[in-house]
C-alpha cells in the first residue's frame, strides 16, 4: 500500500540508484549502474547543502530539520541521577526551538530502556547523545508543534539512524501503521551539534491518524513484561502495559491475555480473528523478519502497542522501535555519536512455522507469536505475506528507492556532521541486510 508520504519521496528518489556501495567513491559522479546481482553503485556529494527549515512541515523527510534545547544544568543532573537511583524517567522544563519556532515551558525526559543501560552521570555532558521525549503541553495547555505534542528523540547504534527511518518507512507503505521519522540537527544550549533521528510517539494525535475508530484504546507493552495472562485483576498488570490512549480502561487487554493464553489449541484457531486482525498481524510478523528486526514483539522488550477497537473488539499489534532494523547490533545507549566501527550484522533466524515448508529454526518468545506460527493457517497467512513484501517492497526497488532518497538527503545536507563515506558504507549495510535471491 503506498501512501502519498511514501509516493513523494519515491518521485524524488526516482533519478537515484537502486543501491549504493561502500566502494562508490571511485566512480567520481553522482550516478549508477545496475548489474545483474540487483546492486549498484553511486558517489554522493560532498559538499552539505543548507536548505531553508523556514515554515516548513516537520515531517517532512525531504529536509533536515532543527533542534535546539535550552535548559538548566542542574536540573538535567537531577533527572539523571533520578534515573540512575530510582528508574524513574522525570520531567525537566526547557525551551524548544524548531526550525525557527521557539516554544517555552516544553516538558523533557529521557526515552527508552536498553538504550540507557550506558546512562551515567557523566551523559549530563553530552545530552545531544542522549533518547528523549519531547512534550509541548506538559506544562501549558494546548501546546504543540504543528499539532504535534510529542515528539522522540530516537537512540540508534549508527550515526546516520538511516537503518530505522527506511524501516518506518517501508512499514507504512507495508500498509501497517508506522510512526513518521525526519532527520534532524539536535543541539543543547548552544553546544555540539548532533544529526539525530525524530520520530512521532503513538499518542493520541497519532493514534487517530492512523486507525478509523470511534472509540479506543492503545496499550503500550512495557520492557519489563509479556504477554502473559496474570488473572482478571486490572492492577496485575500495571507495570506490564501502560494504556497510552482512551479512558483507564483494561479490561479488553486483560480478556484478549486471557484468550491467547488460556484457550484450546482448536479454539484459538478458529476465534483468533474474532480478538485480533490477523491479517495485519501476518504482515507485521512477515515484515518484521524481511527487514531483519530481532527486537520485535518477541524480542527483549516486547517492543509493541495493542490498539483496541470498541467497535469491532479487535486488538491490532503496532510496530514500534525499530533502531535494530536491518540486523544492526545494539552497542549501547545515545545517539549518533558512539563512534567506532560497524557492529556486526548478521541474518536473523526464520520464524518456525507449522506445516510443509515450514521454515528455520528459531521460534517466538512471545506467546502470540508462538501460537500463531504453530496454527497452519496462520502460517500460511504469514507465508503468503512474506511473499507479496518480499516481491512489492524489495524484488520491486522501492525499497532501494527509500534508501537511495534517504542517503540523498544526509548527503545534502547534513555532511558536515557525519561523512559523506559514512552516509554511503550506512546504506550499503541495509542494502546488503535486504532480502536477496
Amino acid at each position: 500500500m503506498f501512501t502519498p508520504k511514501t509516493a513523494q519521496k519515491l518521485f524524488r528518489s526516482a533519478a537515484l540508484v537502486v543501491a549504493i556501495s561502500v566502494g562508490a567513491a571511485a566512480c567520481g559522479s553522482a550516478g549508477a549502474t545496475t548489474n545483474e546481482d540487483n546492486t549498484a553503485s553511486t558517489t554522493i556529494d560532498a559538499d552539505a547543502t543548507n536548505v531553508s527549515t523556514t515554515g516548513s512541515d516537520f515531517y517532512d523527510s525531504s529536509i533536515v530539520h532543527d533542534i535546539a534545547v535550552d535548559y538548566d544544568t542542574d536540573e538535567l543532573d537531577e533527572i539523571i541521577a533520578s534515573y540512575l537511583a530510582t528508574g524513574e524517567k522525570d520531567w525537566m522544563e526547557v525551551t524548544v526551538t524548531i526550525d525557527g519556532v521557539t516554544y517555552e515551558n516544553v516538558g523533557m525526559r529521557l526515552k527508552g530502556n536498553s538504550s540507557l543501560f550506558s546512562l551515567t552521570t557523566a551523559s549530563a555532558e553530552n545530552p545531544e547523545d542522549l533518547p528523549w521525549l519531547i512534550r509541548f503541553d506538559k506544562y501549558t495547555d494546548d501546546q504543540n508543534h504543528q499539532g504535534y505534542n510529542d515528539i522522540v528523540i530516537r537512540s540508534n547504534s549508527t550515526e546516520t539512524s538511516m537503518n530505522e527511518a527506511v524501516a518506518a518507512e517501508l512499514l507504512e507503505a507495508a500498509g501497517l501503521a508506522s510512526q513518521q521519522a525526519v532527520s534532524t540537527t539536535f543541539s543543547f544550549n548552544g553546544g555540539d551539534t548532533e544529526l539525530r533521528l525524530a520520530m512521532q510517539n503513538p499518542d493520541e494525535v497519532w493514534e487517530e491518524a492512523n486507525f478509523d475508530s470511534d472509540e479506543s484504546a492503545l496499550y503500550k507493552a512495557d520492557s519489563e513484561g509479556d504477554y502473559t495472562y496474570r488473572g482478571d485483576d486490572a492492577d496485575a498488570y500495571d507495570e506490564i502495559f501502560d494504556q497510552k490512549v482512551g479512558d483507564d480502561d483494561l479490561d479488553p487487554l486483560v480478556d484478549f491475555l486471557e484468550f491467547i493464553n488460556n484457550s484450546d489449541d482448536a479454539t484459538f484457531g478458529s476465534e483468533l480473528d474474532e480478538w485480533l486482525d490477523t491479517e495485519s498481524f501476518a504482515t507485521y510478523l512477515a515484515f518484521q523478519d524481511l527487514i531483519g528486526n530481532a527486537d520485535d514483539i518477541d524480542g527483549r522488550g516486547n517492543n509493541s502497542y495493542l490498539q483496541y477497537d470498541y467497535d469491532t473488539e479487535t486488538m491490532t499489534v503496532v510496530n514500534w522501535d525499530l533502531n535494530l532494523a536491518f540486523n544492526t547490533a545494539n552497542v549501547g545507549g545515545g545517539g549518533g555519536a558512539q563512534g567506532g566501527a560497524r557492529p556486526e550484522r548478521g541474518a536473523r533466524p526464520e520464524r518456525e512455522v507449522a506445516g510443509p515448508g515450514a521454515g528455520g529454526a528459531v521460534g517466538g518468545t512471545n506467546i502470540l507469536v508462538t501460537r500463531f506460527m504453530a496454527d497452519s493457517t496462520f502460517a500460511q497467512m504469514y507465508a503468503d505475506a512474506t511473499a507479496e513484501l518480499t516481491q512489492s517492497l524489495f524484488e520491486s526497488g522501492v525499497a532501494a528507492d527509500v534508501v537511495a532518497s534517504w542517503a540523498e538527503v544526509l548527503s545534502d545536507q547534513a555532511s558536515d556532521l557525519v561523512d559523506t563515506a559514512t552516509i554511503e558504507a550506512d546504506a550499503a549495510a541495509i542494502l546488503a541486510a535486504m532480502p536477496s535471491d
